[in-house]
């Protein structure tokens, strides 16, 4: 799972004269608001208390106008998620198609409900509005990667080969 222990939300100087620059070439430094959360989460896994305060010193903003933001996106975590993060379409196309039962499928195969986390810090399980990919119902985005025409086996064959990916040994989930 991803945390920000020991970084205490902080940033590389590196990235924090990078993310400088791009505030100052913007005409107003919330415009770039979103960008700088992206930075601090990919940095940090997720967007902690730690990172939201800094990342609101960055812009100029209060951590109360920059969590409106952060809880208004899909995309930012406020707490850690895993290293894949399952973004389930439940838009009315999918739920036609079988989101309940891809829904369900998943949360037995991983063993988590909505929103959880599965043990071994892998995947993330997060219902999202419609992401577009209506004429590939039912849906879903891996770390934002399309995903479509969903079935267990399918589900299955791409959780086995995230796993790889990660390398964790075979039969974990």
């Amino acid at each position: 799972m991803w945390t920000d222990e020991g970084t205490d939300g902080m940033i590389p100087d590196s990235l924090r004269k990078e993310l400088e620059a791009e505030i100052a070439a913007a005409e107003t430094p919330r415009e770039r608001a979103v960008s700088v959360m992206f930075a601090f989460q990919h940095h940090c896994g997720y967007m902690s208390d730690s990172a939201l305060k800094e990342a609101a010193d960055l812009l100029g903003m209060t951590p109360a106008e920059l969590e409106e933001l952060a809880t208004f996106y899909d995309f930012i975590y406020r707490k850690p998620v895993g290293r894949y993060v399952l973004h389930i379409c439940d838009g009315v196309v999918c739920h036609i198609h079988g989101y309940n039962f891809l829904m369900d499928h998943l949360c037995s195969r991983l063993e988590i409900q909505p929103g959880g986390t599965s043990t071994d810090g892998l995947f993330t399980l997060l219902p999202v509005c419609c992401i577009g990919y209506c004429d590939h119902a039912p849906a879903m985005l891996v770390n934002r990667k399309m995903h479509g025409r969903l079935t267990p086996e399918r589900v299955d064959d791409l959780l086995e080969q995230l796993k790889k990916e990660a390398d964790v040994p075979a039969g974990s989930v």
